[in-house]
């Protein structure tokens, strides 16, 4: 029954429910999910389907229509040498009033007209095909469009773990200086230590009070632009998870090719589109219903008719080798920029693997830093005991330790960027 209850929950909730709201993926999939520009080009692609139905109906499908005329031409009959007025006239040698070649009297007419398209399987083919191009394109705008958001994303999650960690660091700091306060006062009060030396203690100690509220401010802060680039509404506050990213392999054909592959088949089927117009077009066509010039014989003038039409363009001022020549050109552009991105996209993946080896070899001389550190403070720890130890030296060495745990801090959170960065290129 448990198990019944979990899966239906994971079904209403979706793939979010699944990771915690202090894991970066919840929040690279709550951005996806709250993408206006993934749900457009998803839209767009639905849009492309039903244009494709479209287009099949318009080059294949009848078209089925009524039209209706009635057109009042009455004239003055001057025969016998009297003047008439007739509304619908059946003839007159002498008269006033529209020739009745060209008003043939009047007309009276109530069709149903039918037009169906033929041979035009090449020419859906040919539309259908562009259709084709743009929904992939679409569907290539929303890989792109995740891969940014996962980029952007751990960016900002990245950002918000530095400031998490200095708050840790500067907790270790109070901590250390909490459990010294404690000792000192005591050797204070069996005058091994002056007050002095306590003050000074108790300085240090708001300092790093000081500094990690201004800490948790920033995490604070940072979490909530987290949420809002997500388009995250709860404000609950969380420990975010740590991260460790690592190097994805070398890829030999990027997926950022694909746009211009696909730029490149758009205008080829643009192209074919244009020329549409250069084939032959037949179309069967028909009518029936009314169609009478005098009125008293409306009642006879009831039939139909039918045939084909053909229309041909075969010369229009070399528009059409003018277009070839336009899309040739756009082509040669799209590979000059595909070119160019492939160019500086390897140097700028070689620039980044250059400077992680620099932070690399940095965070390690730091980390070695850190623990000699660790190993000067015990052993101040037994020296103060003994009122061996200068307080000030003391308290210099815990600012020094802090000074360099913030760099170290800083450095391991400008190293993951950095991965984030070659991991996005490299893709």
């Amino acid at each position: 029954m448990k198990k019944l209850i979990l899966f239906i929950l994971l079904v209403t909730f979706g793939s979010n429910f699944l990771y915690s709201q202090t894991d970066l993926n919840y929040y690279i999939n709550a951005a996806k999910q709250n993408s206006p520009l993934i749900n457009d080009n998803q839209n767009q692609t639905k849009v492309n389907q039903l244009e494709a139905e479209r287009l099949r109906a318009f080059y294949t499908k009848p078209q089925v229509g009524v039209t209706a005329n009635y057109i009042f031409s009455p004239i003055i009959n001057l025969d016998n040498n009297q003047a008439k007025f007739e509304t619908n006239s059946s003839g007159a040698d002498k008269y006033l009033g529209y020739d009745f070649a060209a008003a043939n009297g009047g007309q009276y007419q109530a069709l149903l007209n039918v037009t169906q398209p033929l041979f035009n399987s090449q020419k859906l083919k040919t539309a259908t095909n562009q259709i084709d191009v743009i929904s992939q394109i679409n569907q290539n705008n929303v890989k792109l469009s995740s891969h940014d958001i996962e980029k952007i994303v751990t960016d900002q999650y990245i950002l918000c773990l530095q400031g998490l960690r200095q708050t840790d660091y500067t907790n270790s700091m109070l901590n250390i200086l909490s459990e010294q306060k404690e000792i000192i006062k005591k050797l204070v009060e069996a005058s091994v230590y002056k007050q002095s030396d306590l003050s000074l203690l108790n300085i240090e100690y708001q300092n790093f009070l000081f500094q990690q509220t201004s800490f948790q401010a920033n995490y604070k802060r940072d979490l909530m632009d987290l949420k809002i680039i997500c388009g995250i509404k709860d404000t609950t506050f969380v420990i975010l998870s740590e991260l460790d990213l690592k190097l994805t392999s070398n890829t030999d054909n990027s997926l950022f090719n694909e746009k211009y592959r696909l730029d490149s088949m758009n205008l080829v089927t643009s192209k074919n589109i244009l020329e549409l117009k250069y084939k032959p077009q037949v179309n069967l066509i028909a009518n029936t219903g009314l169609n009478a010039v005098y009125a008293p014989t409306i009642p006879n003038r009831f039939g139909f008719n039918a045939g084909l039409s053909f229309a041909y363009n075969f010369f229009d001022g070399k528009q059409k080798n003018i277009n070839r020549n336009k899309t040739d050109i756009l082509l040669k552009s799209v590979s000059f920029y595909k070119e160019n991105f492939v160019t500086q996209n390897n140097m700028r993946k070689t620039k980044i693997l250059n400077e992680l080896q620099s932070y690399t070899s940095r965070i390690n001389i730091a980390e070695q830093q850190l623990k000699e550190y660790g190993t000067l403070l015990n052993l101040y720890k037994k020296e103060i005991l003994t009122g061996q130890l200068s307080i000030i030296n003391y308290v210099m060495v815990l600012k020094n330790m802090a000074t360099m745990q913030r760099d170290n801090t800083i450095l391991s959170s400008q190293k993951q960027s950095l991965i984030n960065a070659y991991n996005y290129w490299n893709w």
